[in-house]
């Protein structure tokens, strides 16, 4: 009994010193510039290395929208939890992209575990289904969510990461000894302070994401590296089709010089000779 008494003091003693070495940090990451600032850098670092054809960039020019947690923090001293500040932002007809809507990811967990973890994430949502989920005010990643999702490796798709149908991939770059936890049963909810702080208004995501009514300039290098990455796609798209363009003219110009080859035998010959040319492919 004595040993179980001095665990749990022990336990909650460590939690409380863990808490004071990252509650600076937090407070820093909950301002909104900052954590657009951070978004932009994690989108970076998650896409690092990745090429046209990569699965994270086909998904993202195929995305509807996306949500980037650049700062998940995990800690679990017998109980613990994960926090942190999350930006939606989807896209337009056009491709472009809307500004960010600020949200909170959280997650409570209990049980005898010891262990510390940083986070970064990324939500392709890929269906208007997807999107509408997020725009509630809450939203919780369980079986009875209103919205499908699966996780997604940041290297390449695994298991049900590129099944159709799915609302929302999850690809998370993890540091620590829960890398590649469960993100099920945590709950996100909008960030009204947030939102309102950053566009000196009161709007909802909806306003933000969907009707595109507000914009602050100060998001255009996080709207611009989502360009960037998703055109890259594009532009190997574009080189495939420009290459099955120029192969089909070939096979015809082959053809061409193969009729006229014939013609001038046949003439030579003193008559028109007939031949069943095959097709041009």
């Amino acid at each position: 009994m004595r040993l179980v008494t001095h665990l749990s003091s022990a336990s909650l003693a460590l939690a409380a010193a863990f808490s004071l070495c990252v509650a600076a940090p937090a407070q820093a990451a909950d301002k909104p510039q900052a954590l657009v600032d951070k978004a932009a850098l994690s989108v970076q670092d998650v896409f690092v290395g990745a090429t046209g054809q990569s699965p994270m960039v086909t998904n993202l020019a195929k995305a509807r929208a996306v949500m980037v947690c650049p700062d998940m923090f995990r800690m679990s001293i017998a109980f613990g939890g994960a926090h942190g500040g999350c930006l939606l932002l989807a896209r337009d007809a056009r491709g472009s992209w809307s500004d960010p809507a600020f949200y909170t990811l959280s997650t409570a967990s209990f049980g005898l575990q010891f262990g510390v973890q940083s986070s970064e994430i990324v939500f392709f949502v890929m269906t208007d289904r997807g999107l509408q989920a997020l725009l509630d005010s809450q939203f919780q990643f369980s079986s009875n969510a209103g919205a499908s999702f699966a996780s997604m490796s940041t290297a390449v798709a695994k298991g049900n990461a590129g099944a159709r149908n799915t609302d929302i991939l999850i690809a998370q770059k993890s540091q620590g000894v829960f890398a590649g936890a469960s993100l099920g049963g945590s709950k996100l909810t909008v960030n009204s302070d947030a939102n309102r702080e950053y566009y000196k208004q009161s709007v909802g995501p909806e306003d933000i994401v969907v009707s595109m009514r507000v914009n602050n300039p100060d998001a255009d290098p996080l709207r611009s590296v989502l360009m960037r990455y998703a055109a890259m796609a594009k532009n190997v798209s574009a080189s495939s089709t420009s290459s099955r363009a120029s192969n089909s003219n070939t096979v015809s110009q082959s053809d061409a010089d193969a009729l006229a080859a014939d013609t001038v035998g046949a003439s030579g010959g003193g008559g028109i000779k007939q031949e069943s040319l095959s097709p041009s492919r």
